[in-house]
């Protein structure tokens, strides 16, 4: 390819079939292969120009549905193509379906929209495509603007703290809240010694899971994620701690809030990633025990989660809604 812009590069598929590795006592864990899927067709349009070679750095995971569970044994077929990119960005769709191998069943189980930076040690520009309609062009910009905006908003929570609590009470945040410690190794670094995203976001959702079992005392699975922000990249090497809580119940589901610190062994430097993580119970018909806010942040917190709540249980009604 030459000149300064370049074609869209075609979809791409990849297939695999499940294996306990993939899952955790409930579930299977999706998420890190729909990053890896993404971060191969986002790189390559970068180096298909005679410029500085890079690869794609995870820089937000945008709101996404799990419809159905995927199970060990059945065969993941993950496929994703670029819908639109900025001077230094490329915004990712990506589809999961899964496939029983003995009865042939094939279901959507996940769409997931992951927005990637081009970078090393600096960020690139990304080279442009050709949108094959200008509709195409405008909506994915409008994508762009509200997506930089939400990211750019997180920043300023990113001092947020999970403190540990002595005797916590029954059914309260400090109750179900846990964390995980973990160090960063080379199978969990790409080539340039930087964690892959999707390490950290399979740790988070087994955080998630944790808190959710401990709150509700029965096993669930996740149902939506909500959003996860990638402030700054993770260097091999450093101590991840991945703290959950809860931030909002409702009759049949929780909210989950998850925050990842990287404290690097050779100095002091700190990095912070969040994400809020919605997970259902198993069959969606057993009661949820209720969260006690008890802090006036806490409060604050269940109160932001009601309203992402409402909206998504909105969105979902208006789906269901007989088309004219």
């Amino acid at each position: 390819m030459s000149g300064p812009d370049i074609e869209t590069p075609s979809p791409i598929q990849i297939c695999r079939i499940m294996l306990p590795d993939d899952a955790s006592v409930a579930r299977v864990t999706i998420l890190k292969m729909i990053e890896e899927v993404g971060a191969i067709i986002s790189t390559w349009p970068c180096n298909s120009q005679n410029r500085d070679h890079c690869v794609a750095t995870l820089a937000r995971v945008e709101h996404t549905y799990f419809l159905w569970p995927m199970c060990i044994g059945e065969v993941a077929h993950i496929s994703t193509e670029i819908t639109y990119t900025s001077e230094h960005s490329v915004e990712v769709q990506v589809n999961v379906m899964s496939e029983n191998i003995l009865t042939g069943t094939k279901k959507l189980t996940n769409k997931a929209t992951l927005w990637y930076l081009k970078n090393v040690d600096k960020v690139l520009e990304v080279p442009p495509v050709v949108y094959s309609r200008q509709e195409q062009e405008e909506a994915g910009q409008k994508r762009y603007k509200t997506q930089k905006l939400e990211r750019m908003e997180t920043k300023w929570r990113n001092e947020d703290v999970v403190q540990p609590v002595l005797n916590p009470e029954p059914n309260t945040v400090s109750y179900s809240q846990s964390s995980l410690i973990h160090m960063v190794g080379p199978s969990d670094c790409t080539l340039h010694s930087f964690v892959h995203e999707g390490v950290t976001m399979k740790l988070t959702d087994e955080v998630a899971g944790i808190v959710a079992a401990r709150h509700c005392k029965t096993n669930l699975v996740t149902a939506s994620v909500n959003a996860i922000n990638f402030h700054d990249k993770i260097k091999k090497g450093c101590i991840k701690t991945i703290s959950g809580r809860m931030a909002f119940t409702s009759n049949k589901s929780v909210e989950i809030e998850v925050l990842v610190d990287a404290n690097s062994v050779a100095d002091s430097s700190q990095k912070r990633y969040r994400a809020a993580m919605s997970l259902s119970q198993e069959g969606g018909s057993l009661p949820m025990p209720q969260r006690l806010p008890e802090t006036q942040n806490e409060k604050k917190r269940f109160e932001e989660g009601k309203g992402r709540y409402l909206q998504m249980k909105a969105k979902w009604q208006g789906h269901m809604v007989p088309q004219p």
